[in-house]
């Protein structure tokens, strides 16, 4: 079998920030293309590989694209750890995706492989929804699981995320004679007071725990030193649990912005339920043979989902590490999810 860190390191060694991915998906067009037991299609700088036969099949995805580089481009092995941009987020994932590709002949359940762009950019550019627009026969499937970086444990469905810019008037006037004026930027302390001491909601659906959560994240105003602000804007990101919709969610975020004066929802992105009944998934919480969480971050489970595709997360690599300087994936961790994914391929439920 391919060294496994080896060859994560080989991807991590090919540039691919977002919306520069052909070179590395030529290299995986160059693995899989002569791969006889693989129907493998381009679209754009998303690959899409598909074994023949009819019945339920599984999607395996994963995203090609890196964050911009931290100091941190380049591979680097030490001992059974590799070190670098995407090691864990998500080039150790794809690694393992490409080699049971090319590997895993007769799989017990058809299998479509797929390795798509721009999952760390606005979704406007994302590989999935662009082959859901023009090739949406290449993702038909029964489930989908997705090589995020969960060390090698399920993390399933995902919570929803919304961003939500809030605008606070207020009267300019000389700070000399303040009273005069109004100050839209202390018009925002009962706001962020609220959301500052705001305590997480859990909730726990299909055994997996959720954690929402609030966070101010962007605060624009001023005019000058000696003018009292007549306008000042929040922007708070919100974070979801699948058991909301995300009407429920907008209608919990705005009562925290109670005081602004006007409220956008400048973007919103659904969540996922668990879907861990699903054969496929609980056959893959069955080999791993450890509780599931639930992922609190969004994934691209969430597009499955809506297009009534059942999907999880599972992939090597520490989602804590993700988009650090100091990015690693272990090697134990890359083995053991091929392994698990492998005996899922060959003995499938």
């Amino acid at each position: 079998m391919t060294d496994l860190l080896a060859l994560t390191a080989e991807l991590v060694d090919i540039p691919s920030v977002s919306h520069d991915e052909r070179a590395i998906t030529d290299r995986l067009e160059e693995l899989l293309r002569p791969v006889p037991w693989l129907d493998v299609h381009r679209v754009g700088d998303n690959l899409v590989a598909r074994t023949e036969g009819g019945g339920p099949r599984l999607l395996l995805a994963g995203h090609t694209d890196t964050v911009p580089p931290n100091g941190n481009e380049g591979a680097r092995i030490e001992g059974d750890m590799l070190w670098g941009l995407g090691s864990a987020d998500m080039k150790s994932g794809v690694a393992v995706l490409a080699e049971l590709a090319r590997t895993v002949e007769r799989p017990a359940l058809a299998v479509t492989y797929v390795f798509y762009e721009c999952e760390e950019v606005a979704a406007r550019y994302n590989g999935i929804e662009r082959l859901f627009r023009e090739r949406p026969d290449l993702l038909e499937g029964d489930a989908a699981i997705l090589a995020e970086p969960t060390a090698a444990l399920v993390e399933a469905g995902c919570q929803g995320t919304m961003r939500l810019v809030a605008t606070f008037t207020g009267e300019r006037a000389h700070t000399a004679r303040a009273w005069m004026g109004r100050n839209a930027i202390h018009g925002l302390a009962p706001v962020l007071q609220r959301v500052a001491s705001y305590v997480p909601r859990e909730v726990e659906i299909d055994g997996c725990r959720f954690k929402e959560g609030v966070q101010a994240v962007i605060v624009e105003g001023g005019v000058a030193h000696n003018v009292v602000p007549d306008r000042a804007v929040l922007t708070v990101n919100h974070r979801f649990a699948p058991d909301r919709t995300p009407a429920e969610a907008e209608a919990f975020a705005r009562g925290l912005l109670a005081e602004a004066d006007e409220i956008e929802v400048t973007d919103m992105a659904v969540a996922a339920l668990p879907s861990l009944d699903h054969p496929f998934l609980a056959s893959l919480v069955e080999r791993v043979g450890r509780p599931p969480n639930g992922k609190l971050g969004w994934t691209d489970v969430a597009r499955f989902a809506a297009r009534g595709i059942p999907a999880t997360n599972f992939g090597p690599g520490d989602p804590r590490v993700a988009h650090h300087k100091d990015e690693h994936v272990e090697r134990g961790e890359i083995e053991q999810a091929f392994a698990i994914l492998r005996d899922l391929l060959v003995e499938a439920p």
